[in-house]
């Protein structure tokens, strides 16, 4: 029969062929979408634009990705800190070596403590040389041989916790001027001038306050005396446990132009620059057995200071006074010399031009002036 021209019935359908990506989806289970996208299809959301248009938008993968950003950093800080531990630990071990207590040096026993002193001069007014926060008996040997050499017997000594001297807990500021007195009666000094630098004028106020009669005069030389709290624990300090604060002081301490830099602030730019026997000076006390357990005891009670009240009680006392500091002492504010004489019944305080902190150091020769003036009025 001859080729029929009538058309297919209207109920069946011609295969079409739709474009690739045209209707993907449609028809699909839930299941099939899980399987072939690897999302689940409650992770995704239709966005309807306005136009009929639907697009897809994977959330359920970009949370994922979110939540997978903590767990890194988790892992990361978890990797880090062992790491810094373990270089912290080994260093600590490699550099456990402490280092000597020089020869020769001089002590005599003052209550508990066994205590180190440098003594120039052997007759005329006694004077006993106080230091400060991190300093030692060396700090004095600039002034010290200028006033042995004026005729007056002059003593340094290192305070509890600091330089050479024995270490005797507690390394307080209660202890230190026990200290201070037991110095003065093992020696038979008869009412020396008491000098008390920085953080030592405190120690000098607090055992001229015990005992009047131990004091010929009293001087504060770049110190106010104040508890302040300077220094105290914080919540960052208690965070910085072992073996990282130990790892952290040596290395500062093995540094020489971390020294320098600090030597440097507190000085200034007259001081003579640090060789290696300067260096020394500071570093060592630091390094003998027993220097960093005090010095984080130290550093946990912070720098040693009275109340207000209880300075301003000097004044009462029939004791000279003087009080001295360095003109660009950036440790205390203008106002703190007159302010301090003032609390302490002194005359108008010396003011040394162009110094910084370290008087001792920087200006020997005006330190040892203001000493004799003060010796003078005793």
């Amino acid at each position: 029969m001859p080729p029929s021209d009538q058309s297919p019935p209207a109920d069946i359908d011609e295969p079409r062929t739709e474009p690739e990506g045209e209707g993907e989806g449609e028809g699909e289970s839930a299941s099939d979408i899980d399987h072939v996208g690897g999302q689940s299809a409650e992770a995704e959301e239709q966005l309807d634009d306005g136009s009929g248009t639907t697009a897809v938008r994977a959330d359920g993968s970009a949370r994922g990705r979110r939540r997978t950003w903590p767990r890194r950093i988790a892992v990361f800080a978890a990797v880090l800190l062992l790491g810094v531990t373990a270089f912290s630990a080994c260093f600590d071990l490699a550099t456990n070596q402490r280092a000597s207590v020089p020869a020769g040096l001089t002590y005599v026993q003052t209550g508990d403590i066994s205590t180190r002193y440098r003594q120039w001069g052997t007759t005329g007014t006694p004077i006993v040389l106080v230091h400060g926060f991190i300093e030692s008996a060396d700090t004095w040997q600039g002034p010290a041989p200028m006033l042995a050499a004026a005729g007056h017997r002059v003593y340094a000594l290192d305070l509890d916790g600091w330089g050479y001297t024995q270490r005797v807990a507690p390394f307080d500021l209660g202890h230190q001027s026990t200290q201070l007195l037991g110095f003065i009666a093992a020696l038979h000094l008869d009412r020396p001038i008491l000098v008390g630098h920085s953080s030592g004028a405190a120690i000098v106020a607090a055992a001229t306050l015990r005992s009047p009669s131990s004091a010929g005069g009293i001087m504060f030389l770049d110190g106010d005396g104040l508890a302040t709290g300077a220094g105290q624990k914080t919540l960052l300090t208690k965070l910085f446990i072992e073996p990282y604060r130990t790892t952290l002081l040596r290395l500062v301490l093995h540094t020489d132009a971390v020294i320098r830099a600090v030597y440097s602030n507190m000085c200034g730019p007259t001081c003579p620059r640090l060789d290696s026997a300067g260096l020394a000076q500071w570093r060592r006390p630091l390094q003998v057995p027993g220097a960093e357990s005090s010095l984080w005891a130290m550093l946990n009670l912070g720098v040693p200071g009275l109340p207000p009240q209880q300075l301003a009680a000097l004044a009462s006392l029939p004791v000279p006074k003087s009080v001295v500091f360095g003109a660009d002492d950036s440790a205390y504010t203008q106002d703190t010399p007159q302010q301090t004489a003032a609390r302490i019944g002194a005359p108008q305080p010396t003011v040394i031009p162009a110094a910084r902190h370290l008087t001792p150091v920087n200006s020997p020769a005006a330190v040892a002036a203001a000493i004799e003036a003060l010796a003078a009025r005793a």
